[in-house]
């Protein structure tokens, strides 16, 4: 029963890792950080699978974590969806390294590893390379900043070929 646990203990732990080669940003001040972030670009995963105009919404909790709400529209259903989240600071407040969990007990690694000036995008990835987001505080960026993801994140070995640009524009659905 002890190994169990530890071997237990071990995973659990594993999914607030930070992958080989990510440095999470230092200086990271959660105030400037909440608010609403609209993603520009992922890698694909289940729980995303067919998402377009999606956003994240950060705002403080009581108990000094972070609410996390994120929304987009399933365009196979035609419908929105929204999943609430929590997150915490996995070291100090000042690194940009949080855990964050929408399923319980569970929780996965949320690492900032490059953050624009007044906080205006996010490279955000967590315990492994599979995933990747790019937010950003507007709907659209220019070319030049896409490139500049693209490069960054291929550079420290993320699989940049599958990339998703996600669509922002209001396609006839109700907004939220």
């Amino acid at each position: 029963m002890r190994y169990i646990l530890a071997g237990l203990i071990l995973l659990l732990s594993g999914c607030v890792g930070v992958p080989e080669g990510i440095t999470p940003i230092t200086n990271f001040n959660i105030d400037r950080y909440a608010g609403t972030w609209y993603e520009i670009a992922r890698l694909d995963h289940s729980f995303e699978r067919d998402m377009e105009q999606v956003s994240a919404e950060y705002s403080m909790r009581e108990d000094g974590g972070v609410k996390v709400i994120n929304r987009g529209f399933d365009t196979k259903a035609q419908e929105w969806k929204e999943a609430e989240g929590k997150a915490y600071f996995v070291e100090d407040q000042d690194t940009g390294h949080l855990k964050v969990s929408f399923f319980g007990p569970f929780y996965g690694s949320y690492i900032v590893f490059e953050l624009g000036e007044d906080e205006q995008y996010a490279f955000v990835t967590s315990s492994d390379k599979s995933y990747l987001w790019f937010l950003s505080r507007t709907k659209e960026v220019d070319d030049e900043l896409k490139q500049h993801f693209i490069e960054t994140v291929r550079n420290l070995g993320f699989d940049s070929h599958s990339i998703i640009f996600v669509d922002q524009k209001n396609m006839n659905q109700t907004a939220r």
